[in-house]
């Protein structure tokens, strides 16, 4: 194989071989990178049936997307061979022994691993010291998810013949589902297995790793069997060192009988977490040396309402310093919307929540466990802190605003579309901020007035988000997004210099929103939370960057990382891949009536023409997916596979497509592809702006989408789907107008619009004529309409689900008093962003 070229993969070298197949490096030629090609063994590619249920199997294994878990990028075939493309990752295998304080981070990071897979259903079936790698950056990769049961020549038989032990027959080509030493007793007996084999596995690698010693062993496969079986494992050959709190995690990972075993590998997570002390006590946390960063972590433990959130001081002190953790709750009756901003004294906690639908300002002081509200700022996003702690900064309702925190009604400062892109405050009043998604940097005094560029656009595509002073108040720094994501860079500038000056410096290349605090300036990579030196005086890094937090959160607006620092060092992050929610399913009084899938970080459910399917977006913003639930079997499977983002699904009138956003090529760009998934997707519309698919008329002519422009923020426009395809304006004001939706007769179009206060849903004639009617009351946003046009519904301010009948005509539009249905407790949103839909019927 080294030398030959496999689809746009060039055969590099080969590194190794085993049951599953040959393992190369080859180079992605059209990506730039290095992938693993796992060549599959022969007698697989001849096997239609087996290869047709694997590749089912490696969509599934293709969606986890978890920095401790190398990532499978799809499956090839070329001139009758067929291999999986997966991630390369560098560095050597997992080997013991190692010291406590080395073993118990690689296990933690194999337990967050396996929990991650856990909870979507994957099982690794093969956990062993051969599938984990430590990458020269000490991050821990398990390799081969899944790929067992993928590869498995019947995966319904539990038999003793089909025992994975017994599977080194020519006839099974070497196939594993297992590895002898590391399987538990039930999948040893060919049995169906569950986590629960995981966990066991873990065990069995967690005892090597402290001991340097096989814990079961045999001359033959069979012998080692016979040692899993019935040897007792020998805890006593455990370093001395070994915590009680590890050796009793063992024993219970080494319970033969399942029942009796450890249930859940999260449990095993939180014990290695805080091996030593009690629940809310105080631990050593082991520092390498060469990182004079001391870390003193308050975690968080998260529910579905609350965040994962922790704060870290970094200051120049001795390696080890204690850790205290603590559970973080949202307020009473309350959920968060947005994580929490620390203050610059590191004193308090702000953040965005909602209560029975009402979405405000919270602060919470960190030595007290309440929370409170400010008074006025509804609808607020993207808080930041004045540089004396005393004032909060924040948009709302199309607006830049501020408040004090002691009291008082919130000021508005100047017009800022909602929701913003970031701001900054510097000592001497001056405020940085970006208002939308397609604005420069603007500054305004803090005490309120006429905004003044401070950056300009080069290009319709580019960005500038997420501005952050630098401790001499002069400088800053500001995430640069250009058309080209490769040239992604977090660029320094001054305030002296001209808007459109060419001189600004690209300190940091990627994709992430930067910070400085205490010497350092921290920023995402893959997930991880990274911090490296920074000499403010000089402005420029050095040193090498190494991690800090890993499976920060990220998604929403492009380069968000959910975490922000104080001017002592503190730094408040939410953990965890991002905002996590339940689909279900609701009568019209608010009755639940059953869920769908798992709780995931998904939005914009999309029903089917023919009610059969589901489409979601799902995954973290900048590396989301399509998804698509087939209701009748209530299963999933992945409908796009870039690793750029993809979102805002839209059915074609027959359900035979699937139009999508994607950010594959920069600015958001729609796509579409066959909702059977046979064919690949292909680009509908390129142009400058960002722009999301909202609705496609039900006799197929038009394709509604809203996309931004610089001086009129949201618009909604029309894409012909015949003839030649150039898109026309429908609705184009200096206010917002979002998430359009055909009438089923396709001559009125519903759409929110910020346009009064609060924003409200409106009906206008399409094309235009027939005049243009309010159809809200008390404000109202995502408009939805019943299919046989005599219903609409909408969400009130406060997030209730209204419905009000309505008669249209080719000229005439009629509508009644909205009513009340149900309160929901749909996700916090942005208003250009679906969150929910409605049945043909209107009754689910």
């Amino acid at each position: 194989m080294t030398g030959k070229t496999l689809a746009h993969y060039q055969v590099l070298e080969k590194l190794g071989q085993g049951g599953m197949g040959e393992v190369y490096r080859a180079r992605d030629t059209r990506l730039g990178r290095d992938v693993a090609l796992k060549v599959l063994p022969e007698v697989f590619a001849r096997d239609a049936e087996r290869m047709a249920r694997f590749e089912r199997e490696a969509q599934v294994l293709a969606s986890l997307n978890h920095p401790n878990i190398a990532a499978l990028y799809g499956l090839e075939e070329s001139q009758g061979v067929r291999a999986l493309v997966m991630e390369l990752v560098e560095g050597a295998t997992l080997a013991g022994p190692l010291p406590i304080e080395e073993a118990l981070p690689v296990a933690k990071q194999i337990a967050e691993a396996l929990e991650y897979a856990h909870d979507r259903g994957i099982v690794h079936r093969d956990l062993k010291p051969a599938n984990v790698k430590i990458t020269p950056e000490g991050r821990v990769k398990v390799l081969d998810f899944g790929l067992a049961k993928a590869l498995d020549d019947d995966p319904a038989s539990t038999g003793l013949s089909n025992s994975p032990t017994l599977s080194l027959a020519a006839t099974r080509a070497g196939v594993i589902l297992g590895t002898a030493a590391y399987m538990s007793p039930e999948q040893a007996k060919g049995k169906p297995v569950d986590r629960r084999a995981d966990i066991w596995s873990f065990g069995v690698v967690l005892y090597e790793i402290l001991t340097g010693k096989q814990l079961y062993t045999g001359e033959t496969a069979a012998e080692t069997l016979a040692s899993v079986m019935k040897d007792e494992p020998d805890l006593d050959a455990l370093p001395a060192s070994t915590p009680p709190a590890i050796r009793n995690l063992l024993r219970r990972c080494l319970e033969r009988d399942p029942r009796r075993r450890l249930q859940a590998i999260g449990e095993a997570r939180i014990i290695i977490e805080d091996p030593v002390a009690p629940a809310a006590a105080v631990a050593p946390s082991p520092q390498s040396p060469s990182r004079p960063l001391a870390l003193s972590l308050f975690a968080a433990v998260a529910t579905l309402a609350a965040l994962a959130l922790a704060v870290i001081h970094f200051r120049e002190t001795p390696p080890a310093t204690p850790t205290t953790r603590f559970q973080v709750l949202p307020p009473d009756k309350a959920t968060f919307v947005e994580s929490p901003v620390i203050s610059p004294d590191g004193r308090r906690l702000a953040f965005v929540a909602t209560v029975e639908g009402k979405t405000l300002l919270w602060v919470r002081p960190l030595d007290s466990l309440a929370a409170q509200p400010l008074a006025g700022t509804e609808d607020a996003t993207f808080p930041f802190w004045s540089p004396d702690s005393r004032f909060l900064a924040f948009f709302a309702q199309g607006k830049l605003k501020k408040v004090d925190i002691s009291g008082g009604p919130p000021q508005t400062l100047c017009k800022a579309e909602t929701p913003g892109r970031g701001g900054t405050w510097n000592r001497d009043g001056t405020i940085l901020f970006v208002g939308g998604a397609r604005a420069p940097i603007h500054r305004v005094p803090a005490a309120g007035g006429v905004p003044a560029p401070m950056t300009s656009l080069d290009a319709p595509g580019d960005a500038h988000f997420w501005p952050h002073f630098l401790p001499d108040g002069r400088h800053f720094l500001y995430l640069f997004l250009p058309e080209d994501h490769e040239k992604n860079a977090v660029v320094i500038a001054s305030l002296d210099d001209k808007p459109d000056s060419k001189e600004r410096r690209r300190l940091l290349p990627g994709g992430s929103m930067a910070a400085y605090s205490a010497g350092h300036l921290l920023f995402e990579r893959e997930g991880t939370l990274m911090a490296q030196p920074f000499d403010a005086g000089r402005l420029q890094l050095h040193g090498e960057p190494f991690p800090v937090v890993q499976q920060v959160q990220t998604g929403g607006p492009r380069g968000w990382v959910v975490f922000s620092t104080s001017l002592d060092g503190t730094l408040a992050y939410q953990g965890g891949a991002g905002q996590t929610t339940q689909l279900a399913w609701f009568d019209r009084s608010g009755k639940e009536l059953g869920r769908l899938g798992q709780p995931e970080d998904q939005s914009g459910p999309r029903i089917s023409p023919d009610q059969k399917r589901v489409a979601v977006r799902r995954g973290p913003q900048a590396r989301s997916d399509i998804w698509l639930f087939e209701l009748a079997r209530d299963t999933s499977t992945r409908f796009t596979f870039h690793p750029a983002g993809d979102s805002f699904p839209v059915w074609s009138p027959d359900g035979s497509r699937i139009v999508f956003a994607s950010i594959r090529e920069g600015a958001p760009d729609l796509y579409w592809k066959a909702s059977s998934g046979s064919a690949e997707e292909e680009r509908l519309l390129k142009s400058g702006e960002a722009k999301f698919p909202t609705d496609w008329s039900s006799d197929g002519r038009f394709l509604l989408y809203e996309a931004t422009a610089p001086k009129t923020g949201w618009d909604l426009w029309a894409l012909p789907m015949d003839g030649d395809r150039k898109p026309f304006s429908v609705l184009q004001t200096q206010f917002n107008e979002v998430l359009g939706q055909f009438s089923p007769d396709g001559r009125w179009i519903a759409y929110g619009s910020n346009e009064s206060t609060p924003p409200q849903v409106y009906v206008q004639g399409f094309p235009k004529s027939g005049g243009k009617f309010q159809v809200s009351t008390n404000g109202g946003v995502r408009p939805r309409w019943r299919r046989d046009g005599k219903e609409l519904y909408y969400l009130s301010p406060d997030r209730k689900m209204m419905a009000v009948d309505v008669k249209a005509t080719a000229r005439t539009f009629d509508r009644a008093r909205p009513r009340e249905l149900f309160q929901t407790h749909v996700a916090g949103a942005a208003p250009f962003i679906p969150t929910y839909e409605v049945t043909a019927d209107g009754q689910r």
